[in-house]
């Protein structure tokens, strides 16, 4: 795949962001049809896990947390991760839950403040499959030693990297097991429509449980959920069927992608453009509205072109998709919370590749942690005033 536009290589600006004028950044802000939702521009709030819902119960500050965004000139949010009524799913307390009254009834006064200011709002549904409780400093803390550990399922009992980074951690999901993940996602994303969410989206990304069946590095099983990819999809597809059974054709669907994996940021699922699309059809096909390609940096491409996962997978699926990583960050900005540099990008970048139609949707990670009023900043051509990255954000619902 070739284009006339080349993409201008990211470049560091040691003084900060840049003015820009309005102008320049009007393609931001276009409004757009994805998933059947109108959507007043095309700048999105990604799922960022916060562990700040005691118990699993958003509240007050979630849902104004939630607001400020929405206020700051978003066109859509989909909230952090919450976890599915699955036992096996869950590795941290306080993250928010789909399910329950309590939690139910926090989530209705998410979506309520967040409608208040216009703007739509999904759910990201959630199943952690072998991952443990992440340890990241200032963010989580280790359990104690005598904590109980919830049972760990996953496609064939392995986790972690390529080769010999792969550790035998957990059990092979039983087909009872993978029965009540397919439950668990639908009755979820049922409670998500009854509460007023405008859609979910799936976690199916950075090495949780449906990218443990996806990724042939941890998926060795031998029976219809493992071997080749039509096979190692399945769980996905018969998840997006069920939640598309019980919320009807019109509740959108998104499914969050990755090549890289937590534990391994050198994976590949996807090595040519035809195992893209042999992956991203069938899920289209049964109900996926939306894709959300994350990348650690949005301007790597995919397949010896210049084009990145989004752009590739946007075009093979011809669905709207969603592109992520690093847009805009200078600096520390850019440190990913796993404190491993990463380069910096230009907005020019993403601008280039949004208006020759790479992709429908960008998403803004931590420039909206730090910055709520991000969009409205950026619409003005004030990068300038962008306020700088602080590490602290991460300790509280500012």
């Amino acid at each position: 795949m070739t284009s006339n536009s080349p993409v201008p290589a990211p470049r560091r600006d040691q003084t900060g962001p840049v003015a820009i004028s309005s102008a320049r950044t009007a393609k931001l802000f276009e409004p757009v049809q994805a998933g059947g939702l109108f959507l007043k521009n095309r700048i999105v709030m990604p799922p960022m896990t916060r562990t700040m819902s005691p118990a699993g119960v958003p509240g007050a500050a979630n849902a104004a947390y939630y607001r400020r965004r929405a206020k700051g000139g978003v066109g859509l949010i989909i909230t952090e991760g919450t976890w599915v009524p699955d036992e096996a799913g869950a590795n941290e307390a306080d993250v928010p839950r789909m399910y329950g009254a309590d939690a139910l009834d926090g989530w209705a006064e998410v979506v309520r403040e967040v409608h208040a200011e216009g703007v739509p709002i999904f759910s990201q549904l959630w199943h952690v499959g072998q991952m443990k409780q992440p340890v990241i400093e200032g963010l989580y803390a280790p359990k104690p030693a005598n904590s109980v550990v919830p049972r760990r399922i996953g496609p064939s009992g392995l986790f972690g990297g390529i080769g010999s980074k792969t550790t035998l951690d957990g059990e092979p999901a039983t087909q009872a097991d993978l029965d009540a993940v397919v439950e668990a996602f639908g009755k979820a994303a049922a409670n998500a429509q009854r509460t007023g969410f405008d859609g979910v989206e799936i976690h199916a990304a950075h090495g949780y449980l449906f990218d443990q069946f996806f990724w042939d590095g941890t998926n060795r099983r031998a029976d219809d959920y493992g071997g080749p990819l039509r096979n190692r999809i399945r769980l996905a597809v018969d998840t997006v069927a069920e939640i598309r059974r019980l919320t009807g054709p019109n509740f959108p669907i998104s499914l969050r992608i990755s090549q890289w994996k937590i534990q391994d940021f050198g994976a590949k699922i996807f090595k040519t453009p035809g195992e893209l699309e042999a992956f991203v059809g069938p899920l289209a096909e049964v109900g996926v509205d939306i894709f959300h390609c994350s990348q650690r940096r949005f301007w790597e491409c995919e397949f010896g072109s210049d084009r990145n996962l989004a752009a590739w997978t946007r075009t093979l699926s011809g669905k709207p998709t969603i592109s992520v990583g690093s847009v805009a960050m200078t600096g520390e900005h850019v440190d990913t919370l796993m404190g491993q540099p990463s380069d910096v990008s230009g907005i020019d970048r993403l601008l280039v590749m949004m208006e020759r139609g790479d992709f429908d949707l960008i998403a803004i990670g931590r420039g909206l942690l730090v910055d709520p009023a991000w969009p409205r900043k950026v619409k003005a051509g004030r990068l300038d005033q962008l306020l700088a990255w602080n590490r602290d954000v991460l300790k509280t619902l500012s």
